[in-house]
């Protein structure tokens, strides 16, 4: 490494543990050194946002404590504490990964990166943030909040995606990362010292903390610049607390990077669901694993392409689905949701179906609302069912 990047990476590191000490946003997961914790807040927050995140890991911590009870909760228990997070295989993962812990571990998280790394659905990122955060060991990361904070910094104009380029952004990570790990000892003694004279100023307490978590305040502190500051749109560059050190600030190319390429075009998808009711319960389905949203429940539905539907092939659709006898029931416009996955524009058109007869033989079971309210809906699906 030269001089000039070696300076450059060690006022960067300085001045993001600065402000992470003094900016840092009051999350739970962060009161806690607990692996356990740590790693399911890691595995929360892939693809999904913080303020979403919050009630899911507080409500998953009270009710499975520890690395055990995760290993052990049934299914059922662990789709419905998981419901409305979306991308369900998080957390069939996550139970794997516990029961491998605890067969292999003795239920103890551990601490080589290359174990956290062998734990299904952990990633690179997810185990350097493990063990960064956890261990305050100087493991990387790069997500998308740290590819954009290093390509704005240090203007790389190449697509990060790319093996090349994305290979250079770990090694940058790496690099301040093990930067962050040589200032635990030297800064931490000056702080003492400054301790004797201002014991009072709570700033000055939070900075020792962070210096000698350094590792663990370093990661997080790009994770943090760029959820508050270095934005994918709108950044806030006047008040970054590293605006002199960006090349793209400097050069005025902010938006500009990180350079994704184009966005692959948003696909639309439409279903239509039967909402079917006989004597006060509804018929329902649970999805087979192996597919996508496994193990959820659902109403019944098909999926009829791009366009809405005309009255006529609603109710061909529904006696496709072979439900009970067509003369023995009345479709109704019951709503329409809307909602993104991905690329995916999905539109679910639902139709309330009120059975004049018993049913016949079904591919679901009939519940009551009640009963309902014990499992675990996709999240169109969840939205109907509140309906009744």
């Amino acid at each position: 490494m030269n001089l000039k990047l070696k300076n450059k990476n060690s006022k960067l590191v300085s001045q993001l543990l600065d402000w992470f000490s003094a900016n840092a946003r009051d999350l739970p997961w962060r009161h806690t050194c607990d692996p356990y914790a740590i790693w399911v807040s890691e595995i929360m927050l892939q693809q999904t946002q913080v303020k979403t995140v919050i009630p899911f890991w507080n409500r998953w911590l009270r009710e499975l404590p520890t690395m055990e009870s995760a290993a052990k909760a049934p299914s059922d228990k662990i789709h419905k504490l998981w419901e409305g997070l979306g991308y369900y295989t998080r957390v069939r993962n996550l139970q794997k990964a516990a029961q491998v812990i605890v067969e292999k571990h003795g239920g103890k998280f551990p601490q080589k990166f290359e174990d956290v790394l062998a734990l299904p659905g952990i990633g690179r990122y997810t185990a350097g943030a493990i063990c960064s955060i956890a261990f305050n060991q100087p493991t990387p990361i790069l997500d998308g909040n740290v590819i954009r904070v290093l390509t704005r910094i240090f203007g790389i104009s190449e697509n990060p995606k790319e093996k090349k380029t994305n290979a250079q952004l770990w090694q940058m990570a790496e690099k301040l990362v093990t930067h962050a790990a040589g200032l635990n000892s030297s800064r931490s003694s000056r702080r003492k010292e400054a301790h004797s004279e201002i014991r009072n100023s709570q700033s000055l307490l939070t900075s020792a903390a962070t210096v000698k978590s350094s590792c663990s305040a370093l990661n997080q502190s790009l994770m943090e610049l760029g959820a508050l500051v270095c934005t994918p749109r709108n950044a806030q560059c006047l008040i970054c607390p590293v605006k002199k050190l960006c090349v793209a600030f400097q050069g005025n190319r902010v938006e500009e990077l990180p350079n994704l390429g184009k966005r692959e075009a948003a696909t639309a998808r439409h279903f239509i669901a039967f909402v079917v009711g006989h004597k006060g319960k509804f018929l329902v389905r649970q999805r087979t694993a192996g597919v996508v949203n496994a193990h959820l429940w659902e109403f019944p539905n098909v999926e009829t392409g791009a366009r809405l539907c005309e009255p006529q092939r609603v109710a061909s659709e529904f006696n496709a689905l072979r439900i009970t006898d067509p003369r023995s029931q009345k479709l109704e416009p019951l709503c329409t949701i809307r909602h993104s996955i991905t690329r995916y524009r999905i539109t679910l058109e639902a139709f309330a179906v009120r059975l004049k007869n018993s049913p016949a033989k079904t591919g679901g079971v009939w519940k009551t609302p009640a009963q309902m309210r014990q499992l675990a809906f996709t999240a169109a699906h969840k939205k109907l069912a509140s309906l009744l």
